[in-house]
């Protein structure tokens, strides 16, 4: 056989090979949406979702000369659309800010890049303070401490629902989030409960976004759910705003909402909820503040809101009493209720997770009550944080 004879048979083989590999076409249908393309210094993660419709990679290419390997991204490629990809950054203790390009390559096709920039120590990123506080200036007595440039915003909402100011017809605080911008989760709602701010009236099952936020920046749940299981849980309950009409509107925005499974919500969280309002109505005033907690490790809603949100692995409540109790210290007292996120404690009584505020200090690593030492001194304060929960919360 001649060589020409042979070189045309490979070539012939190689076209038939080709040909009855099935080949992805290219993606024109590539987007790559971070959470943030400006960071604060310190370390953290955000989300990154991924549009396409074929399989695809995704690296990190860094500044020529510039320091490596401070981000990663996981996972490293997939197919189709992936609302929940992680991008990691370490602690920026240099003098200047670093970049990093985020590429997102398909199995055919042109690449997509977005350039991320971690800010160095001392600034911070054009967004944060933009919708609400940095760092809380009230003293009000259910805020906990707020942290400055930690990528979370504190929202302060008045009885319309709309943003609170000190004066004229929105001068009544209603509720404050601790809203978490990489996650679109608040990992707290504090607010003060009495029967007067309990009002009376019915759930208007009003589903929306808060007007303190750009609705692109906040989960939808106007028509369902998060997905993956989970309800949409109130932080502040429905029930404990139920007048003016406005108010309980204000308890179904996205901010005051978080994912939860639904016999837990249904169960043990519903009996702990009509607790507070118990306890309430024998004060003169309770502070509460609800929340939750996740991690690294915690499964993701998906997509479903537009946001892959955490799954929280615990949630739990502060109470600080203000009143005439004999059980009380200078007017004070107060517990914590701290629960691991599972189904398998919903009939559970919520008192077995009672606890003092210092062991909720210690779970959480939030700082509760900061003001209230400006009340009635350090030492009384240290002793209402550290009591034992009285049998007034039993």
């Amino acid at each position: 056989m001649s060589r020409k004879i042979l070189a045309f048979l490979i070539a012939a083989a190689a076209v038939l090979v080709a040909c009855g590999k099935e080949q992805e076409p290219e993606d024109t249908n590539l987007a790559l949406k971070p959470d943030a393309t400006q960071l604060p210094s310190g370390a953290g993660s955000i989300f990154v979702a991924v549009t396409a419709t074929y399989s695809w990679t995704l690296s990190l290419e860094y500044e020529a000369g510039g320091p490596i390997d401070w981000a990663s991204v996981s996972p490293l490629s997939g197919s189709g659309s992936k609302g929940d990809v992680f991008f990691r950054f370490q602690e920026n203790n240099g003098s200047m800010s670093r970049s990093v390009e985020l590429v997102l390559t398909p199995a055919k096709g042109n690449p997509v890049r977005v350039t991320i920039t971690q800010l160095m120590q001392g600034e911070k990123p054009e967004w944060m303070g933009q919708y609400g506080y940095d760092t809380a200036p009230m003293d009000w007595l259910e805020l906990p401490a707020t942290v400055k440039g930690d990528n979370k915003e504190l929202l302060v909402h008045n009885m319309q629902g709309g943003k609170y100011v000190s004066k004229g017809t929105s001068g009544t605080r209603n509720w404050s989030c601790y809203w978490d911008l990489d996650r679109h989760l608040s990992n707290w709602v504090a607010y003060p409960l009495n029967n007067s701010l309990i009002g009376k009236g019915s759930r208007s099952d009003a589903w929306g976004f808060d007007p303190l936020l750009p609705s692109d920046k906040q989960p939808d749940i106007r028509y369902g759910s998060y997905g993956n299981g989970t309800s949409r849980g109130h932080q502040l309950p429905s029930a404990d705003r139920y007048s003016p009409y406005s108010a309980n509107v204000s308890t179904f925005f996205s901010t005051n909402l978080a994912p939860q499974y639904y016999d837990f919500n249904a169960g043990i969280w519903g009996s702990l909820e009509g607790k507070v309002r118990g306890y309430a109505s024998r004060a003169d005033t309770l502070y509460v503040v609800t929340g939750c907690l996740y991690d690294r490790t915690s499964p993701t809603t998906g997509s479903y809101t537009g946001f892959a949100v955490p799954i929280p692995s615990h949630y739990f409540k502060a109470l600080l009493y203000r009143g005439s109790s004999t059980y009380a210290t200078g007017g004070y007292m107060a517990a914590g209720f701290i629960f691991p996120h599972d189904n398998s404690i919903a009939e559970e009584d919520c008192l077995k997770y009672i606890c003092t505020i210092d062991e909720l200090e210690t779970r959480t690593g939030i700082d509760f009550f900061p003001n209230l030492i400006n009340k009635i001194g350090q030492a009384k304060a240290d002793k209402i944080e550290s009591a034992t929960p009285s049998a007034f919360w039993k």
